[in-house]
């Protein structure tokens, strides 16, 4: 199985991050590599609540997997537990077979103390067209931002 596991320690406690991770206002600041924009076309933050999410590349010149310099996605809230626990099952709008089928996207929320938050991700089932080596990168770029995102307040 095609798969990327990664963690990412945040400086924000587990509801903070869980808000981030299925408010549309979030995402498109973080659910999104360097060098795109994201636009969230709809979101039902419930479990069998429907999500589509394009990722636009800012340089004319990338290619994208959906339609000329974008990657569009849809997919489904398989679990959800607030503060704890998110599963999402997504695929790629494209005619091409390398980029097909259905990924799976966990996200486990684990407290990692004073006030802290352990992010474990893992996507698994990564269509063959897809580099596991950029989506390794992409991912712990969109992690980063998510960091930023939530990031306590200076006090």
């Amino acid at each position: 199985m095609r798969a990327t596991r990664l963690e990412q320690l945040l400086d924000a406690p587990r509801e903070r991050v869980f808000a981030a991770l299925v408010e549309p206002e979030a995402i498109v600041r973080w659910k999104v590599p360097s060098g795109m924009t994201c636009v969230v076309h709809e979101l039902d933050a419930r479990e069998g609540g429907r999500l589509r999410i394009s990722l636009t590349y800012d340089d004319p010149g990338r290619s994208g997997k959906t339609v000329a310099h974008t990657d569009t996605y849809r997919g489904r809230f398989v679990e959800l537990v607030p503060g704890e626990r998110l599963v999402e099952a997504d695929a790629f709008e494209t005619t091409d077979p390398a980029l097909q089928g259905e990924m799976t996207i966990t996200i486990t929320l684990a407290d990692a103390g004073d006030g802290r938050t352990r992010l474990s991700a893992v996507h698994e089932n990564v269509p063959p067209g897809v580099s596991l080596a950029e989506n390794e990168l992409g991912w712990r770029d969109a992690l980063s931002r998510l960091a930023a995102v939530v990031a306590r307040p200076l006090d």
